[in-house]
């Protein structure tokens, strides 16, 4: 099977190459990669890899009944598999499905004080229990959060190399147009990726035929997981109540005001009947929340109410996979994303500032007259970034950047189908390079 190069894979070589590593927790919601990435690096650097999934052979949850301690859990595994062998320093315990079993994340201390031993735990869905493994477990482990596929990775899998993000980025620091061929090419690779989203399953299927055979179904069968997810997961929160709220993200992200209203999900329904649900999903990685500022200005986090909110999908795959038939076949057949284009790539600008590592915050004054979609930071400005469906003025970009009550906003950003630009202090940039938003601020002194 085609393996997808991913970034998870340096991550995972500089841990391995650190003396003092701990025990690593890969979190990230179903079917990102996780485990294949994990058991791709494990083959190629350890003599033996201990692998335990407690879905497949929930048996194991038995192994800490004599305790936590290294040498019991080692005994008790080799009891139940004689089979399985673990010679000191080359040896990785990799524990999978950690959300059937969180309780295992308490043998971490005892292995990272052992030392004999490497360990890495996987799982979806791992921030509804994250309190209590991180109970379990404080200061004796390390988080990655592995996410789908971003735009960069899309590129590796079509056999792009790093050369081309570098080229890319350089441009945006440059502020250099690209040329008309950079134009067309990175635009189609970009719907395409805009139809498949970036779970790996779907893009391995794209690359091995080189067409979109199969891809929809994947995407669907997706969307039926993370429901069987809440069916399954959802405990001590209404499950049908979050289903409507997964459900209802598509038909409100397709309105002009994308603010997800509670009120639309059910007759009837009120914001403390639903109390939860939202925490649920996002705690889930199913879906990630846009918290509207309750003023544009440092800093971001202490500054939202967290009662209004947008609600976009964790994988913009998933979003496409909701739309009517009559959208889907205009979306492959004639790449028109029609009335969904401003909720499509508002959800690949939210997808890609989460990757990338970025908050979400939007604003929207009482009087309706100033709204922006979406709000970066470096660390002295506050920069509020647009998305441009179609070509426009920015009336509400400009008013943050030359109105005097907005002291921390300086510039402003747009993201667009138009080629790099700069005028009256906005940068503009293709969607395309929304990935590289963060390493842009990084190298930028504003």
């Amino acid at each position: 099977m085609l393996y997808l190069k991913r970034k998870i894979d340096s991550f995972l070589e500089k841990w391995k190459q650190d003396p003092d590593r701990l025990p690593l927790i890969v979190r990230g919601s179903r079917q990102t990669g996780k485990t294949e990435s994990i058991l791709h690096f494990a083959k190629e650097h350890y003599e033996s890899v201990v692998t335990i999934n407690f879905v497949e052979e929930p048996k194991y949850k038995k192994i800490t009944l004599d305790g936590y301690g290294v040498h019991d859990i080692i005994r008790n595994i080799s009891r139940m598999d004689p089979f399985k062998r673990f010679p000191e320093g080359r040896t990785l315990l990799f524990f999978d499905e950690l959300q059937e079993f969180p309780d295992i994340a308490t043998a971490l201390k005892f292995f990272r004080i052992d030392g004999r031993f490497d360990v890495i735990c996987s799982g979806s869905l791992l921030g509804l229990y994250y309190k209590r493994i991180e109970s379990n477990s404080v200061g004796y482990k390390q988080d990655y959060h592995m996410h789908s596929l971003d735009f960069e990775e899309f590129l590796w899998a079509k056999g792009y190399d790093g050369a081309v993000a570098d080229s890319m980025l350089a441009h945006m620091i440059d502020r250099e147009p690209f040329n008309e061929l950079e134009m067309s090419l990175y635009h189609s690779l970009f719907l395409d990726f805009v139809i498949l989203g970036g779970m790996p399953a779907v893009v391995r299927r794209y690359v091995e035929k080189d067409s979109f055979e199969g891809t929809l179904e994947l995407q669907r069968q997706l969307v039926l997981d993370y429901e069987e997810d809440i069916r399954k997961y959802a405990e001590g929160v209404d499950q049908t109540r979050i289903l409507n709220v997964f459900r209802h993200i598509p038909p409100q992200l397709a309105k002009e005001n994308k603010k997800f209203q509670i009120s639309k999900v059910a007759k009837g329904a009120h914001s403390k009947d639903y109390q939860g649900c939202v925490e649920w999903l996002c705690n889930a990685g199913i879906v990630n929340a846009c918290y509207a500022l309750q003023f544009p200005e440092l800093p971001l986090k202490g500054n939202y109410d967290g009662s209004r909110f947008k609600l976009y999908f964790a994988d913009t795959g998933l979003l496409v996979a909701t739309l009517d038939e009559e959208a889907q076949d205009d979306l492959r057949s004639n790449r028109n994303l029609g009335v969904y284009k401003g909720a499509l790539y508002e959800n690949l600008v939210a997808d890609a500032l989460v990757k990338a590592g970025l908050g979400l915050f939007y604003y929207k004054r009482e009087d309706s007259t100033l709204e922006e979609d979406f709000f970066v930071r470096t660390k002295s400005s506050l920069l509020p970034l647009e998305v441009k469906a179609k070509a426009g003025t920015s009336k509400s970009l400009s008013t943050l950047i030359s109105g005097e009550k907005y002291s921390d906003i300086r510039y402003g950003l747009k993201a667009s189908a138009g080629n790099i630009g700069f005028r009256n202090r906005i940068f503009t940039f293709p969607y395309f390079c929304v990935f590289l938003l963060k390493r842009f601020l990084n190298q930028c002194d504003f």
